[in-house]
C-alpha cells in the first residue's frame, strides 16, 4: 500500500469521524422546533436542554471537517481543486449555513428577549437541516461523477447535480442525521425531553431505513465493488437493529447502531469511489485518481509523519471531552440564561 491510498483512507476516516459527531448535531438542530414546542410552557427550557447536549462537543466536532478539508488540500491539490471549483455554490450555501448556526448557537443565550432567542433557533435550525441534505448531494455526486473536462474542470450545472440519486443521497443524510440526533438525545437527556426523544427516534425510523436502505442498495449496484456488499450488510442490519433497540428504549446500543450505519454508509461511499476521486461521466480518461491527483511522494512523507504524532493527541482530548460531559440534562438542571456561557444555560 502506496501513501497515495494510506491518504485516501485517511480522508475517508476523517469525514466518516465529521459525519457521525456532526451527524448528531446536525440532528439536534434539526429537531429542535419538535422537542421544544413554542405552545410549550416549558418549551424555551425544553429547547435549551436540548441544546445543551451538544454544547460541550459541537465546535470540537466540526474540527474533522477542518482537519480533512485541510487534508484533501495538502494530499490531494488536484481533487480539492476541481471539487471545490465544480460545487462552489452547495458548498458556498454548506459554510453560510454552518455559520449561522455558530452564531445562533453561541448568541441565542445573550439577550432576554423571546424574539432574538425565536430568530437564533431557526438559525440553529437552518443550519443544521441545510448542510445535513447538501453534505448528501455533495457525496452522491462525487461518487455518481460529474462532467469533468481534459482541463479537469467540471462542466457540469447546479441543476445537473439534482439528479435523483444525489437528491436520494440528500434525503437519506436528512433522516439518518435526524434518527441519530433523536437517538443522541435520547441517551442524553433526562424526563419528559427524554421520553419525547424516544418516541420521535422511533416515528423516524420508519422512513429513515427503507430511505437510507434504497440509496446504499443504488450505490451499490450502480457503482459498489464485489467486497463493498460486506458494508451494505453492515448499514443494513445496524439500521434495523436502531428500530429494535429504540423501541425497547436501549438508547446506548441504538446510538451505537446509527453510528455504525453512517460509518458503513460513507466507507461505501469512498470504497465505491476508490481508486478514483473524482470520476468523470464525459470520459474515463479525463477520471481524477489517487495518483493523478495527489501530491508529490515527500510531501506525502511529511504528512504522515505529522499525522502519527498529532492525531492521538487531538482524539484523547476529544475523548475527554466527551467523558466529562457524559452526564444526562434534565429540565432541572437549566439556570437562568443570561450571562451563562455555552454549556451551561
Amino acid at each position: 500500500m502506496g501513501l497515495q491510498e494510506v491518504w485516501f483512507i485517511l480522508i475517508a476516516v476523517l469525514f466518516i469521524g465529521y459525519f457521525v459527531l456532526e451527524g448528531f448535531d446536525f440532528g439536534v438542530g434539526m429537531l429542535m422546533p419538535v422537542l421544544g414546542r413554542r405552545k410549550d410552557p416549558n418549551g424555551d427550557t425544553r429547547r435549551r436542554v436540548v441544546l445543551n447536549t451538544i454544547g460541550p462537543v459541537w465546535d470540537g466536532n466540526e474540527v474533522w471537517l477542518i482537519t480533512g478539508g485541510g487534508a484533501l488540500f495538502a494530499a490531494f491539490p488536484e481533487w480539492y481543486a476541481t471539487l471545490f471549483s465544480g460545487f462552489y455554490l452547495p458548498l458556498l450555501i454548506i459554510l453560510v449555513a454552518l455559520i449561522v448556526r455558530i452564531c445562533a448557537i453561541e448568541y441565542r443565550g445573550k439577550i432576554d428577549d423571546d424574539t432574538w432567542r425565536r430568530r437564533c433557533d431557526w438559525g440553529i435550525v437552518f443550519g443544521s437541516w441545510v448542510p445535513a441534505v447538501l453534505w448528501g448531494v455533495a457525496f452522491a455526486n462525487i461518487v455518481r461523477g460529474v462532467d469533468i473536462d481534459a482541463d479537469k474542470q467540471v462542466t457540469s450545472s447546479l441543476f445537473d447535480l439534482l439528479n435523483p440519486y444525489a437528491l436520494l443521497g440528500g434525503l437519506t443524510t436528512a433522516l439518518v442525521f435526524a434518527l441519530h440526533g433523536a437517538v443522541f438525545l435520547a441517551l442524553k437527556t433526562a424526563d419528559e425531553v427524554r421520553t419525547d426523544a424516544v418516541e420521535l427516534a422511533s416515528r423516524l425510523a420508519i422512513p429513515a431505513v427503507p430511505v437510507a436502505g434504497a440509496f446504499v442498495l443504488w450505490t451499490q449496484l450502480a457503482h459498489g465493488k464485489g467486497w463493498t456488499w460486506i458494508l451494505v450488510a453492515i448499514a443494513a442490519a445496524a439500521l434495523l437493529g436502531v428500530v429494535a433497540f429504540t423501541r425497547a428504549e436501549r438508547e446506548g446500543w441504538a446510538f451505537l447502531l446509527t453510528s455504525i450505519a453512517v460509518i458503513a454508509t460513507v466507507a461505501l461511499l469512498f470504497g465505491s469511489l476508490f481508486p478514483n476521486v473524482m470520476p468523470s461521466t464525459l470520459d474515463a480518461a479525463y477520471n481524477l485518481t489517487i495518483d493523478n491527483a495527489s501530491s508529490s511522494p515527500y510531501t506525502l512523507k511529511v504528512m504522515t509523519w505529522a499525522a502519527a504524532f498529532l492525531t492521538p493527541v487531538v482524539l484523547i482530548y476529544q475523548g475527554w471531552t466527551y467523558w466529562v460531559f457524559r452526564q444526562r440534562i434534565s429540565t432541572k438542571h437549566i439556570p437562568p440564561s443570561i450571562g451563562l456561557p455555552l454549556g451551561r444555560r
